[in-house]
């Protein structure tokens, strides 16, 4: 089937005062669209994003919050809901329109502010703040407040956060000295505890165990000397009845006992001691013992004997000897305990002294530390670190900003041809009318030979003309009765237009525009 063009434009002529009704309808209500919508002006004004004016090889700023971070943050603060209240009463920004609640209140400002930073170049960018609305000298004043606030609250949140890090620092360097003198204290308590059993006086110890030792091993020699000795003496006396080493003056008892002795020595040698004269002389050597031990008794009542002297002394030296002995093994002992002890101090004395060193190292960590948050904070409290600008503060802007009249206009005329089109393809969907000889062939199934249009008589054509010419009328008619009372008993048309507008986007809808925070 081939495209018939004469069909179709006399097809599109008969629709066409449908087509021009729904253009005059819709190109109409844009025209009403575009010019009662509520002018609106947008001031801006632009502020710098910009580095630290101190290198950070110098002297760094302890707060690494980028731009994006910061703006963001100082973004957040102004879009409270207490901030967006006192802004608006402050202004009167909607003291114009009546029975506002807060909540559109606050819709409606954040609609109509705009802060938008552009991606940055390294760590600087420029910062467009904006407000939309009725009055031109409203919208400078509110962007210039919003401007204001920016400053203060980045001013405020930089010199915040290098405070918190200074008071952070100076709080942890005070914990940190407690905990030093602390531990100090801890270790000291342990020394004095265990001053005899500490790591560094091991080797001392050891070489004076070895020293008492040998010195016990000279007592103990010493004693079995004096004990052996003593021995000697008393078996010496038992048997003689005197000392071989004494000397003086002997009685004739003493004599003769001596020179028996002698002669029994002598004749044991040669003789057995079963001899008659063995016996003898053994016999007179007895009695002459038991002789002289009398005299020896009754001269010595009230005076000490040369062998009493002796004993005493020997029995002195003992005494001293195994006092001797009995402090060396006590302090053998104490040794010995002291030694056992020391690994075990030891072990504790390390993790004493150990958690001290590690406390140190944080401490002197935390003195750096609180030197360069001072130095930090002196940097932000005097604007020498990354800080915000004014470049240009907003005026009143001579130049409406919405609404675009020519595009709503134009977007009228379009939504009209659109609708237009779609009426007339609805139609030509519904209309079943066989009108050409191809939907003869389609619908019935039969080839004719030849074709004879309709031919209208000039009642039909007259009736027709003023068949449209009463349609176009009643549309002309129709469309202003119908705005009119639209307007009087359901909303005004101003309302109503600018609740379409910002329904289909062509409003004075402003989005906050948030920058991309990158990494």
């Amino acid at each position: 089937m081939t495209f018939d063009l004469r069909f179709y434009m006399a097809m599109l002529f008969r629709r066409l005062p449908y087509i021009l009704a729904i253009l005059i309808l819709t190109t109409i209500a844009g025209v009403y669209l575009a010019f009662s919508i509520p002018e609106t002006y947008r001031a801006e004004a632009r502020l710098l994003y910009e580095n630290g004016q101190i290198p950070d090889e110098l002297a760094a700023s302890t707060v690494r919050s980028t731009a994006d971070e910061a703006l963001l943050s100082v973004q957040q603060r102004l879009l409270t809901r207490a901030n967006l209240l006192e802004l608006a009463s402050k202004f009167k920004v909607f003291d114009d329109v009546p029975n506002i609640t807060e909540d559109m209140i606050v819709e409606q400002m954040i609609l109509r502010i705009s802060i938008y930073m552009p991606p940055l170049m390294g760590n600087t960018g420029v910062v467009t703040v904006s407000f939309d609305a009725g009055d031109p000298v409203l919208s400078a004043d509110v962007t210039n407040a919003l401007v204001d606030q920016i400053l203060q609250q980045s001013v405020e949140l930089r010199t915040a956060a290098s405070g918190s890090t200074l008071d952070f620092f100076q709080q942890e360097v005070k914990r940190l000295t407690d905990e030093l003198a602390v531990q100090n204290s801890k270790i000291l308590e342990f020394e004095e505890a265990n001053r005899d059993a500490l790591p560094e006086s091991l080797a001392y110890r050891r070489g004076r165990q070895e020293a008492q030792q040998e010195r016990l091993t000279l007592v103990e020699r010493e004693l079995a000397g004096l004990r052996d000795r003593r021995q000697s003496l008393v078996d010496l006396y038992d048997r003689t009845g005197r000392l071989a080493a004494s000397v003086g003056v002997l009685t004739p008892e003493q004599t003769q006992l001596e020179t028996l002795r002698q002669e029994l020595a002598s004749a044991v040698v040669v003789l057995s001691p079963e001899n008659p004269r063995v016996k003898a002389l053994q016999l007179q050597v007895d009695a002459l013992e038991e002789a002289v031990k009398e005299q020896l008794g009754v001269a010595g009542e009230g005076a000490m004997t040369s062998y009493d002297l002796q004993m005493a002394d020997i029995d002195g030296q003992i005494k001293f000897l195994v006092e001797q002995k009995q402090e060396i093994e006590t302090e053998l002992e104490s040794l010995r305990a002291s030694i056992e002890k020391t690994p075990s101090n030891s072990i504790m004395l390390g993790e004493l002294q150990g958690a001290y060193q590690n406390t140190q190292v944080q401490y002197d960590q935390a003195v750096a530390s609180l030197a360069e948050a001072r130095m930090g904070d002196r940097i932000e409290v005097t604007s020498r670190g990354q800080r915000i600008t004014v470049i240009e503060l907003a005026v009143p802007p001579t130049i409406r900003a919405e609404p675009n009249r020519k595009l709503i206009s134009a977007a009228g005329f379009g939504a009209g041809m659109l609708l237009s089109l779609g009426l007339v393809m609805l139609l030509e969907l519904l209309n079943r009318t066989v009108r050409r000889p191809a939907e003869m062939v389609k619908s019935l199934g039969i080839t004719p030979f030849g074709t004879i249009p309709y031919m209208a008589t000039a009642d039909e054509l007259r009736q027709r003309r003023a068949a449209r010419r009463n349609l176009i009328a009643a549309v002309a008619l129709f469309v202003p009765v119908a705005l009119y009372l639209l307007h009087v008993t359901v909303m005004p048309l101003d309302t109503l237009a600018s609740a379409i507008a910002e329904a289909v986007g062509l409003g004075p809808e402003v989005s906050v525009a948030t920058p991309e925070i990158s990494g």
